[in-house]
């Protein structure tokens, strides 16, 4: 977690010293001068949206290469005929245009779906969950993958992203200006070091608070892939294949900015929960009991 907060408080940085040097100096250049608030909220737009944006189209490279999935183009074996065949059905019930098929090389047992089009995205497995999960159990956790691309949970979450971005930009450099305006006594709207201080401060903050929300839908998706799964596979097949990823709960090789599209995250107490991207297997698993007991 802390190694995440890191990179989070490293990446606002380099975007709000962009921010300025774009804003203060090179947009003057040509003329364009931001005094007003339309001026700030495109300008916290762009940057807002855009980093989520094409983090979403490079989505799929992105992955194959931090991964170093494997694309099954021909099947080798009996076992990738099988995966190829199953993920093709599945998205055929959910009505999306089958998804690339990979498989990458991780001990534990885990899968992940990416893309920014539900007609062409990804789905790969971990060798892990090959080797420690039956038929039954891997088809349940093909199914919450594809459930996540027939849903657009990327595109979503990559809006929802794109939203809590600008968001933090604008209310940190609003009430950045407010605040550095009554302690230096200035009401002329002029620009000290200190406001730069007050902004970076107010970003990390309102960012913690943002990430806080994401995980949140985050969370709340699981749910429904895990229901999407339990439609496509079975709801014993999908309880199953959930009570094996509790063997290998909160154990992940995959890359921070894939982490949240597998199929189980990590595992916290306290304020960390807030931070986490998946809810608890135990939850999860009751979520799908119950749904089974309101539909006998």
């Amino acid at each position: 977690m802390f190694s995440r907060i890191a990179l989070f408080l490293a990446t606002n940085l380099a975007v709000l010293v962009l921010m300025s040097i774009i804003m203060n100096f090179v947009l003057p250049m040509f003329g364009v001068r931001l005094g007003n608030t339309g001026g700030l909220v495109l300008m916290a737009g762009l940057f807002g949206f855009g980093g989520s944006l094409i983090s979403l189209l490079m989505s799929k490279s992105m992955a194959k290469r931090a991964t170093g999935a494997q694309i099954i183009d021909q099947p080798r074996n009996e076992g990738e005929q099988w995966l190829l065949a199953t993920v093709q059905r599945q998205a055929q019930a959910a009505g999306i245009g089958t998804p690339e098929v990979a498989i990458y090389d991780a001990p534990e047992i885990n899968a992940f779906a990416t893309g920014a089009n539900r007609n062409n995205a990804l789905v790969a497995v971990s060798t892990g969950l090959l080797a420690n999960m039956g038929r039954d159990e891997a088809e349940a956790v093909l199914g919450h993958e594809v459930s996540h691309v027939a849903n657009g949970d990327m595109v979503t979450m990559a809006l929802l992203q794109g939203v809590l971005n600008t968001f933090v930009i604008v209310l940190a450099r609003v009430v950045g200006g407010v605040i550095d305006s009554y302690l230096s006594g200035n009401r002329n709207g002029g620009r000290g070091f200190a406001y730069y201080i007050i902004v970076f401060v107010l970003e990390m903050v309102l960012g913690l608070f943002a990430t806080m929300i994401a995980m949140w839908f985050s969370r709340r998706r699981e749910f429904r892939a895990d229901a999407g799964g339990a439609s496509l596979a079975g709801r014993q097949k999908m309880i199953a294949a959930l009570e094996r990823l509790q063997l290998n709960h909160g154990a992940s090789t995959l890359p921070n900015q894939i982490a949240a599209f597998g199929i189980a995250g990590g595992i916290g107490d306290g304020l960390k929960k807030l931070f986490l991207s998946h809810p608890p297997l135990e939850q999860r698993i009751a979520a799908l009991r119950n749904a089974q007991t309101t539909v006998s």
